[in-house]
């Protein structure tokens, strides 16, 4: 009985880190994460309910936002020590040995000190851009919290900003997108490397993972103080700031059996504060993974369970000083074919170390608001169709299935041309450009549809309203 005990708790073990492995890869030499191979739909019909009203409003927007922005570098990896990231390290601080790397950046946090921060104005930004829902990083890997936690004394409340007008920033953060009716979600990581009990100071940090064995009886009471610790700042989040209505955990390597940290109990305790509260535990797939969360990547063919891909804005997740942002028509065509594949769309703003969004963004976000006020009919409340892309061409359906939405993708610097053509979804009736909300002429030749487009439209991604024809 032993052998077969030990047998099957190496099977376990194999398939876990197999999945930790699968659960990562590599996009233009930045970490992704790619949505779990399986998804385990909630039972609580309070989740279900929440998770559907997630899946109407379609359109987030995602802050990174803590020490890391002051020099404008990579949010917590550079502390990490595998190979991809000292790489990264080296081009910050080359000649600077690790222990006193590790010092100076979680010295940064006496140096953040966002005076010109206005959580109104981030809010105003976000709705102008068509957003309904914010994620906001509350503590990331480096364990730096933007929240008053009395369960550490590294936070915002206890640096150069304490007697700042907004010094608890997540809950003004969370004040005042709410205010402006949006869902909110607190990003927070399950590994901390700046807390003794998950990096212990006597070893080295040879990677990301708790630095000391677990399971080794003389290490318990360590692991069972993070244990604590982690519940007890989620429950805060949960409790002291108000309506939450997604806890959105990163750090996927934190998971049983490897490094439990006992999450059920976490979740069932957190609502029964917060009742339907979404749980988004990134790349852990069962009941805490109540959406999944490819990142920086669409996915390749439509999922019809709930998902959402996030994504920078520009080209890091935190501010850099060299910010390169995408323009507002790849956020627009980006929106479009992730709705059409059934997903969300999380789009990421790294502020500046003073708290502002700069101009360029701002800009961007305005460009995309434009748009969705004509042509938000495609987008939000939207549902899925079996016949999903044509070319260009990306398709959506009202929640009936009566109405289908075809939203043509027009790459950034190019012109339309005279006439746009989709094969499938033959319409009946009246075809209509939301930009006009006027009827566009077309014919359907033997199953392609052909829009002759009208004379002086904006150079720009359009969308079309249309029923369709009755399958036999």
């Amino acid at each position: 009985m032993k052998k077969i005990l030990c047998f099957v708790s190496c099977i376990s073990l194999c398939l876990t880190l197999y999945a930790q492995k699968n659960a990562f890869s590599t996009k233009n030499g930045e970490l992704v994460h790619n949505q779990s191979e399986t998804y385990e739909w909630p039972t609580d019909t309070a989740v279900l309910h929440k998770l559907a009203q997630w899946q109407d409003i379609k359109f987030g927007i995602m802050f990174h936002w803590g020490i890391y922005s002051v020099p404008g570098i990579t949010e917590s990896w550079l502390l990490c020590s595998e190979d991809r990231f000292t790489k990264r390290r080296e081009r910050v601080a080359k000649d600077m040995p690790y222990d006193e790397f590790k010092k100076w950046y979680w010295g940064l946090a006496d140096s953040l000190n966002p005076v010109k921060f206005e959580p109104a104005k981030w809010a105003e930004v976000a709705q102008e851009a068509g957003c309904k829902y914010l994620i906001f990083t509350t503590k990331h890997h480096d364990g730096f919290c933007m929240y008053d936690s009395k369960f550490t004394d590294y936070t915002i409340m206890h640096g150069p900003y304490k007697n700042g007008k907004y010094n608890n920033i997540t809950k003004y953060v969370f004040d005042a997108f709410r205010q402006k009716g949006f869902m909110i979600g607190a990003y927070f990581s399950k590994a901390d490397w700046h807390h003794h009990d998950y990096w212990d100071p006597f070893w080295a940090t040879p990677n990301r993972n708790v630095n000391y064995d677990i399971k080794n009886k003389r290490y318990a009471k360590k692991w069972k103080r993070f244990q604590k610790f982690t519940a007890n700042q989620i429950d805060e989040l949960m409790t002291d700031y108000g309506r939450v209505d997604i806890l959105w955990l990163d750090a996927g390597w934190v998971r049983a059996p490897k490094e439990d940290i006992k999450l059920n109990e976490i979740v069932d305790k957190a609502r029964l504060k917060q009742p339907g509260l979404i749980v988004a535990d990134r790349t852990v797939p069962g009941r805490n993974e109540n959406y999944q969360t490819p990142e920086r990547v669409v996915p390749e063919k439509q999922i019809n369970n709930p998902w959402e891909t996030n994504i920078p804005l520009a080209n890091t997740w935190g501010w850099s000083p060299n910010s390169k942002y995408r323009p507002a028509s790849w956020v627009i065509n980006m929106l479009a074919e992730v709705v059409a594949k059934g997903g969300n769309l999380a789009l990421n703003i790294g502020p500046t170390p003073q708290g502002e969004i700069e101009q360029t963004a701002i800009d961007r976000l305005k460009e995309v608001g434009a748009w969705l006020k004509q042509n938000g009919k495609a987008i939000y409340a939207t549902r899925t169709t079996p016949h999903y892309n044509s070319g260009r061409i990306w398709f959506t359906a009202n929640k009936d299935g009566k109405t289908l939405y075809a939203i043509y993708t027009l790459p950034e610097g190019e012109t339309l041309p005279a006439t746009i053509e989709w094969e499938g979804n033959e319409p009946k009736g009246k075809i209509t450009l939301l930009q006009t909300g006027k009827r566009v002429k077309y014919t359907n030749q033997n199953g392609k549809v052909i829009i002759t487009l009208p004379k002086g439209l904006k150079n720009e991604p359009l969308a079309f309203q249309f029923s369709i024809q009755n399958k036999k």
